[in-house]
């Protein structure tokens, strides 16, 4: 019997299931709009409309970064509502490093079999993400890769652009020794080192992703590891606006822990000096005992609790606390820029 003729969905790629997340997805990209922003879902393209008069010499900035896999976390738990927030916060907290405003994100959502109710929810994480940023969720894609991908799995990526004036662009060549480290808490691991967060917890420990998050905790283990991130950059701008030419940097602290972040900020002839100002989160403790993680392990792959630390002048960390306390968030002083061999010395972790 002759095989019957192919088509698309029959090769795993279901285009209505495509346009159906499309129209799930309608109402909350559109919530994110910003008046610069021109057209309407459905086109080939985003587009968006920048006012020369604003600017006068305006830099345009940009962005890329995915979820990692804490995509399979959201994956394992059936949970996608935050992961797209994290995603956002990825790429904007790396834009505001410059000083730079963001204005508009697309992401790109592949999975092994579209779920329009899953790929809704994903995008409309991604939509919360870019409100809580006050940028434009401009376009996107979802893409179908049968055979490469599993049904139900996913990987999410974006990228952002944003702009700053040529003259306020923040970076290492502001900093000098006395410089004051200010510090934004991170609930949660953000978006780094998962890897290593599920080898430890739920492959060598054997832990519930539904049971308690430890002994006696009130969340759950999918509720420590989904926590979304902190979206920090509308508050580093109020914290420019405040401060003006006395906030020198900003370092977004990713892979790499605070020690290889803060460390792309610093110049030649300066080091830094961080101390903790507050705890970490349980969930660190939690990482290091499961998988017997070492000390200085834990401080090379995890924020511990610092998702954000701000290089300001001398006379500026208590400014620069208040006014990020001032909008929600946990910040401090936690150290000082000094003279020496560009390395950061991490004091008391």
């Amino acid at each position: 019997m002759a095989e019957p003729p192919l088509t698309y969905s029959g090769a795993g790629v279901d285009i209505g299931a495509g346009e159906e997340a499309v129209e799930r997805i309608r109402a909350s990209v559109r919530s994110t709009f910003r008046p610069e922003v021109v057209g309407d879902l459905g086109g080939f393209a985003g587009m968006f409309a920048i006012d020369p008069s604003r600017y006068r010499q305006p830099l345009l900035v940009s962005s890329t970064d995915g979820v990692g896999t804490k995509a399979m976390v959201a994956s394992a738990a059936g949970r996608y509502s935050t992961v797209g927030i994290d995603l956002v916060a990825m790429c904007v907290d790396d834009l505001v490093c410059s000083g730079a405003e963001p204005l508009f994100f697309l992401d790109y959502l592949v999975v092994g079999r579209l779920d329009p109710a899953q790929a809704a929810e994903l995008v409309e994480g991604v939509a919360e993400g870019c409100r809580q940023a006050g940028c434009a969720l401009v376009g996107g894609e979802m893409a179908e890769h049968p055979g490469a991908m599993e049904p139900g799995e996913f990987d999410l990526a974006g990228f952002a652009v944003g702009v700053v004036e040529a003259d306020s662009v923040l970076g290492p060549d502001r900093v000098r020794p006395g410089d004051v480290l200010v510090g934004i808490g991170s609930p949660g691991l953000r978006s780094n080192g998962y890897s290593l967060a599920r080898r430890a917890l739920l492959e060598v420990d054997g832990r519930d992703l539904h049971g308690p998050a430890w002994p006696g905790a009130e969340s759950t283990l999918a509720d420590e590891l989904l926590r979304p991130s902190v979206v920090y950059a509308p508050a580093v701008l109020a914290t420019v606006a405040e401060l003006g030419d006395g906030l020198h940097a900003a370092a977004h602290i990713t892979g790499g822990g605070i020690p290889g972040n803060l460390a792309r900020v610093l110049p030649g002839g300066c080091a830094a000096v961080v101390r903790p100002a507050w705890p970490a989160p349980r969930i660190f403790a939690e990482v290091a005992a499961a998988g017997r993680v070492p000390a200085e392990e834990m401080t090379r792959v995890f924020n511990l609790g610092v998702g954000m630390i701000l290089v300001v002048a001398p006379d500026a960390g208590d400014t620069a606390a208040r006014t990020l306390t001032g909008r929600g968030l946990t910040a401090g002083v936690v150290g000082e820029v000094v003279t020496g061999e560009t390395a950061v010395h991490m004091e008391g972790w």
